[in-house]
């Protein structure tokens, strides 16, 4: 079937790309169609097996993708409907994450374009989380990213699709991090971050605590802040003071929050931004995103953010990333390989 493109005004064959992603503790495979359609996602959580942990526990979540893939892969066709046959392209997170967890996905994807004769897209993490955002429509450009996650804390600017220009990040500890070792100290169960969110929502911003890198850079800390809530904690614990955990929620949240909020303020109006995005797992907090929304609407400026499905790691922002590397003629051979830590570009 022939469809018009609306990107550049000629016919097209539909494009249908599977997304694989395993750079954490999440099994998930996607069929996209042209970028922005998804047609099918299975998705295998390992959350009720790293809890007991406090945390992932990197040689398991590695053994439980051995364990999953395959069968998630062949959900995910039976669910589409589909086969390897309909298939265009095969996008793979070749990192940053977990090592080994990066690599079970990574082989698979070799694996079925060496078979299948189908072309290996390199997809890096937070460009997936990125893409995230155009599920369901296509974005508007020039935009701002705010990428929250747990190992990023980033604003990026893209003046078109796959052209990404990293402007400020974190120093030191991301978002994430950080809201999971509050998480923590609060004695939240794993994972943390969600329940620290709802937590902040029953109290008051009472606690007093250090407002992080107040300068005139894009860049972010928050190790500061999480020392101050660790070191309130134990004063209180000292002085057998009861500890009011809602407060002490609300008054992080409230800092974290505007920390991220101020920086991407500087950067919306300096840069002439037009919209903006969140993008990563931090993106599902509902302070931040109110926050971001209230701000783009003072500002006068666009403003999208993935559904909550999308917002954690996923099949479907990889797909849909795939599908504009591969627009971009990014493609890898079978040599290619994982990466823990690896530069957006």
């Amino acid at each position: 079937m022939l469809k018009y493109s609306r990107n550049v005004g000629d016919t097209m064959k539909d494009t249908y790309v599977l997304g694989i992603e395993s750079s954490c503790d999440e099994t998930s495979i996607s069929i996209v169609k042209n970028g922005v359609e998804e047609i099918a996602t299975v998705t295998s959580s390992q959350i009720d097996i790293h809890k007991n942990y406090g945390g992932v526990v990197p040689e398991i979540a590695s053994r439980q993708h051995v364990k999953n893939i395959t069968i998630v892969l062949e959900e995910c066709f039976e669910k589409a409907n589909m086969t390897m046959d309909d298939i265009d392209a095969i996008a793979i997170t070749y990192g940053p994450g977990l090592i080994g967890s990066l690599l079970i996905g990574l082989e698979a994807a070799k694996t079925l374009s060496f078979i299948y004769n189908k072309p290996l897209i390199p997809v890096h993490h937070i460009a997936g989380h990125i893409y995230a955002n155009s599920i369901g429509h296509e974005m508007q450009f020039p935009l701002l990213a705010i990428v929250v996650s747990g190992g990023h804390t980033e604003l990026i600017v893209m003046e078109s699709h796959y052209r990404f220009k990293k402007i400020g990040g974190t120093l030191d500890d991301a978002i994430g991090e950080c809201y999971d070792k509050v998480a923590r100290v609060l004695d939240l169960e794993y994972p943390g971050g969600p329940k620290l969110d709802k937590l902040a929502a029953e109290g008051e911003p009472t606690y007093k605590l250090p407002v992080p890198l107040r300068d005139d850079s894009y860049n972010y800390s928050f190790s500061g802040l999480k020392s101050a809530v660790i070191n309130l904690v134990h004063n209180e614990e000292q002085r057998n003071n009861t500890l009011r955990r809602a407060d002490l929620a609300a008054s992080f949240q409230k800092v974290a929050v505007e920390a991220i909020v101020n920086k991407a303020k500087k950067a919306i109006i300096e840069k002439n931004i037009k919209n903006v995005i969140i993008a990563g797992g931090v993106a599902a907090n509902k302070k931040l995103r109110d926050s971001v929304k209230e701000l783009t609407e003072e500002l006068g400026v666009n403003f999208s953010v993935p559904p909550l499905k999308y917002c954690t790691d996923n099949g479907t922002m990889i797909a849909a990333a795939g599908y504009y590397a591969m627009k971009d003629g990014r493609k890898a051979d079978l040599n290619l390989n994982s990466k823990s830590q690896d530069t957006l570009q």
